[in-house]
């Protein structure tokens, strides 16, 4: 795909005229879903990390920020890999790099017993709904510590046939209750296009938003969310209703041109 020249964009909802930090969704904000992000994209994290703090905040686990973002940066002194925080599971887990280095600084993760029932949940409650698909890409469950994902056409599906799967979404809407109505005491959602996510109540990117506040001590107020789902129901619009300043965008590439108007407005360090 070509990478598309600077564009006009919507100014950001309510933002301020200087974020101190940037945070951004990463499928089909940053990158095409599950996939790594393109150098374009790469180049402006790092120009953007060298004037604010910059954050990846989603709901997939590390592995996937270390494939699609962190192996995809072009070379970077350490003082600017220092700026970037990422995120995984919506923020029950916390990344920085420290030295170079990618450091945990935390990871919250769900109990064996509420994993066990979790997994036994999803599946039966799948497979009674004849949803559990036999020709995927990858596992359909995952444990992500902090997360247990569903994803009915696996882990590597590609996107037309996620896309195509449930384009309603109400394939997912009648497992996610399903599910729900079996494990009251944990948090069951529609996360992409495919896939159903548990987690502790209480555990959306709001709650990311809020704990790399509380981290940075840069008031919420000061912050800027990219994403490409804050309609409501989508699974960014928690930040807005939390009352960050966001931008919405409907791919990478139109990223590529809200961050091409937004760089040259923050001095450097």
């Amino acid at each position: 795909m070509t990478e598309p020249a600077a564009r006009p964009v919507e100014e950001p909802i309510d933002s301020p005229a200087v974020p101190r930090l940037v945070a951004f969704d990463l499928d089909d904000t940053l990158a095409p879903s599950k996939s790594a992000i393109p150098g374009r994209i790469g180049e402006q994290l790092l120009a953007l990390a060298d004037r604010v703090e910059v954050a990846v905040i989603s709901g997939g686990q590390l592995e996937q920020f270390r494939t699609q973002v962190v192996d995809r940066l072009p070379d970077a002194a350490a003082s600017t890999l220092a700026h970037l925080h990422l995120m995984p599971t919506c923020g029950t887990q916390y990344y920085r790099f420290e030295d170079g280095s990618l450091q945990t600084v935390y990871a919250h993760a769900l109990s064996a017993d509420e994993k066990s029932r979790a997994l036994a949940a999803v599946e039966e409650e799948a497979r009674r709904l004849e949803l559990w698909e036999h020709d995927t890409w990858g596992e359909i469950l995952e444990d992500r510590g902090s997360q247990i994902t569903f994803s009915a056409l696996g882990q590597r599906a590609p996107l037309e046939a996620k896309m195509a799967w449930d384009p309603t979404g109400s394939k997912k809407a009648a497992l996610r209750d399903a599910v729900a109505a079996r494990i009251p005491d944990l948090e069951v959602r529609s996360g992409g296009s495919t896939s159903v996510d548990i987690t502790h109540h209480g555990i959306d990117k709001a709650y990311g938003m809020t704990r790399l506040a509380e981290q940075t001590g840069i008031p919420l107020s000061h912050m800027l969310f990219v994403g490409d789902r804050l309609d409501d129901g989508g699974n960014d619009y928690p930040v807005l209703a939390l009352g960050v300043p966001c931008q919405a965008v409907g791919g990478w590439e139109e990223t590529v041109a809200f961050l091409d108007t937004l760089i040259p407005t923050l001095p450097p360090r």
